[in-house]
């Protein structure tokens, strides 16, 4: 108390900082310097001290007489902060610690409290290669400093075509990969080179003779060159499927409905070599091309059936009336051979009564000179008796 009192009588004021603080204090409105950790005695007649205090668990300077306090106090601020600077083309990784803390773009500035370190800068630059090293991208990941990073990660059985600032740079390939962004755009796609499947279905074509039909295709492609497919159109994918249709309905649109279904194979074979060609210039590989469906209108389909139907009733009378000939023609032979042979046709004719006689009880035969067959047979139940 007695202490406080003679302070105050002579124009001035004791401090007392922590461990884990500092004050930048002014007096008579200048910045005259930083107090670190202790009991400070100050001048403050009338009250022309001022404080400006800082607690190291924010390690950053920010103060509204930074750039005075620079000025002012140098050996201060060589005492108590620890200041970074980045150029143009280069980029700071802060360590604190030895663990990444913060990353300073390229041009900036950065005032830390040298005792809420250790501290320890990484500069690197950037101006010719925007890539981050692997080791340290996975540092930065873990610590979840990657605002100022493109990160790309490529699954397997894929490629990325990376473009910074629109130039395309190159392939990658299966793996994780980061660029500093840093005033660049950095851009990529995904290309999957693994065999792909695309179908084409109900595709109208106008036939030679003004049939519609509806067809399907399927197609199994992959990509051979990813530059060349991402570059060289808009959408590969988009151009396949484009290939196909205008190949078939070209080839189709060249054919009769008959000529169509006779010769399926042969048409399949002709658009598919198109297709092929045209697609290895553009880095893709086409496999498989199939014309799966020839779909016609329902009248088209009616009227087939029927005509079909004809064709068969047709093959079936001819059958028929052949058959016919034959039983004829052997029933012919029949005779020729018993108007020859008399005792042929003695045969036939036990074989009839052998047929007659399983079919009555009681049979009486007379026989004369002339044959069975001239004699009068009388099949009677009551005569019999």
């Amino acid at each position: 108390m007695m202490l406080r009192l003679i302070d105050s009588l002579m124009g001035r004021k004791r401090v007392l900082i922590d461990a884990n603080e500092r004050a930048i204090y002014l007096h008579k409105g200048e910045v005259r310097g930083i107090l670190g950790p202790g009991e400070h005695v100050l001048p403050n007649r009338r009250g022309m001290l001022k404080l400006e205090w800082h607690n190291l668990v924010r390690p950053e300077l920010y103060s509204d007489y930074e750039q005075i306090l620079f000025e002012k106090a140098p050996e201060d601020v060589a005492a108590h902060l620890t200041m970074l600077r980045t150029s143009a083309t280069e980029i700071a990784v802060i360590e604190r610690d030895g663990v990444p803390y913060a990353v300073l773009a390229p041009d900036r500035k950065l005032a830390l409290w040298t005792d809420a370190g250790p501290w320890k800068a990484e500069t690197i630059d950037i101006g010719e290669d925007a890539a981050v090293d692997g080791t340290l991208l996975k540092r930065l990941q873990k610590s979840g400093l990657l605002a100022d990073v493109a990160v790309i990660e490529v699954d397997r059985d894929k490629v990325a075509i990376l473009s910074i600032d629109g130039v395309l740079v190159g392939q990658l390939g299966p793996g994780i990969y980061g660029y500093w962004k840093a005033g660049r755009k950095i851009s990529h796609k995904l290309v999957d080179v693994t065999r792909q499947p695309l179908d084409v279905t109900g595709q109208e074509v106008l036939t030679r003779d003004r049939v519609t039909l509806r067809i399907n295709i399927s197609a199994e492609y992959r990509v051979t060159d990813p530059v060349k497919a991402t570059t060289e159109v808009k959408d590969f994918t988009d151009a396949l499927y484009r290939a196909l249709q205008y190949a078939f309905r070209k080839t189709l649109g060249a054919m009769t409905l008959d000529q169509i279904l006779k010769q399926k194979v042969t048409v399949n074979a002709e658009a598919a070599e198109k297709v092929r060609a045209d697609m290895a210039e553009i880095g893709l590989e086409v496999s498989e091309i199939s014309l799966k469906d020839v779909v016609l209108p329902g009248d088209m389909r009616e009227l087939l059936n029927q005509v079909v139907s004809a064709q068969k009733e047709a093959e079936a009378n001819v059958i028929r009336r052949r058959e016919e000939t034959n039983a004829t023609r052997s029933l012919l032979n029949t005779a020729k051979v018993m108007s020859e042979n008399p005792v042929m046709l003695r045969l036939k004719e036990l074989e009839a009564l052998e047929t007659i006689a399983g079919k009555v009880d009681r049979l009486t035969v007379t026989n004369g000179t002339s044959g069975l067959m001239n004699d009068i047979v009388k099949l009677s139940d009551d005569e019999a008796a």
